[in-house]
């Protein structure tokens, strides 16, 4: 009876401590998330909202609820390889060169390269998300120039996720995009840039993406 008792307790702390290994893996990647947005003039804001559209579209193609969970929680470090990134390249508000272009590319390969040994669930997945969100449904993306089915499905979302942000947002080489221009162009994308059903997802929901777009507006 002592024994089966000290064996709950036993388990019980270390559910506990599991559980704040999990929220510790999960800040991290959230704060080098941000931190990789920052040195490009960009916000916290952008790869929080980016991680909820990643959950959403995740559910929506029948991935399962833990899984959605952890794309959301890994989705935040899809840029990390720019911090290898020099800042007068990162924030060059004119058209790059073909070499600055090629070296703002080596961003993929460089945080797969940095994330790759990890065990970790959350940071495997963001790893594959890291390497693959650059790439096109039609193969003409970067670094590996997959195609299709090729690109794994944590690459396809975060593919949209982060393409129908970044053209509501203000950025140093950009304005934001008007709605009707950015559902044209997302539609205009289909089978192109974008998965297909991923873009029907987008449509389908449109109501529930627009309200995680409001939920988390830049701060004024």
């Amino acid at each position: 009876e002592y024994a089966q008792l000290e064996t709950e307790e036993a388990r019980k702390e270390i559910e506990i401590l599991n559980e704040e290994i999990i929220d510790t893996q999960k800040e991290l990647v959230f704060k080098l998330g941000a931190i990789a947005e920052a040195r490009s003039k960009e916000t916290g804001m952008h790869v929080k909202r980016v991680a909820e559209y990643s959950k959403l579209f995740a559910l929506y193609s029948g991935i399962s609820k833990e899984e959605a969970e952890i794309i959301k929680m890994a989705s935040p470090m899809h840029d990390i390889g720019k911090v290898a990134i020099p800042d007068q390249i990162l924030n060059k508000p004119a058209k790059f060169t073909d070499e600055e272009f090629e070296l703002m590319k080596s961003h993929a390969q460089m945080g797969y390269e940095m994330l790759k040994f990890s065990k970790k669930t959350i940071l495997k997945t963001a790893s594959i998300i890291a390497h693959e969100h650059q790439e096109k449904y039609d193969g003409t993306g970067y670094p590996r120039a997959l195609k299709g089915e090729e690109i794994h499905i944590y690459g396809r979302i975060t593919a949209i996720a982060d393409v129908f942000d970044a053209l509501g947002s203000k950025r140093c080489y950009k304005d934001a995009w008007e709605d009707e221009q950015i559902f044209a162009f997302v539609q205009e994308q289909r089978g192109k840039h974008f998965d297909p059903i991923l873009v029907d997802v987008f449509f389908d929901h449109l109501d529930e993406f627009l309200t995680i777009r409001d939920t988390f507006k830049e701060p004024e």
